[in-house]
């Protein structure tokens, strides 16, 4: 299963890393994901949450 948060739905992006000639080579950036236990339907779950989400408190630790 790929790492995708499951309150915001971040995930991996992609793109080009660009040199200074403008060289394009493709390249990934991943979502700072982190691995934490939410209460999912009233049972604790280990799933993964974006940064943003924890920080602006749209998740509930357990």
């Amino acid at each position: 299963m790929a790492r995708k948060c499951v309150v915001t739905g971040r995930k991996t992006s992609t793109g080009n890393a660009r040199s200074h000639a403008m060289n394009a080579n493709k390249r990934t950036w991943g979502a700072n994901l982190q691995k934490v236990r939410i209460l999912v339907n009233g049972k604790p779950k280990r799933v993964y949450v974006s940064a943003r989400a924890l920080k602006s408190g749209k998740v509930e630790r357990v």
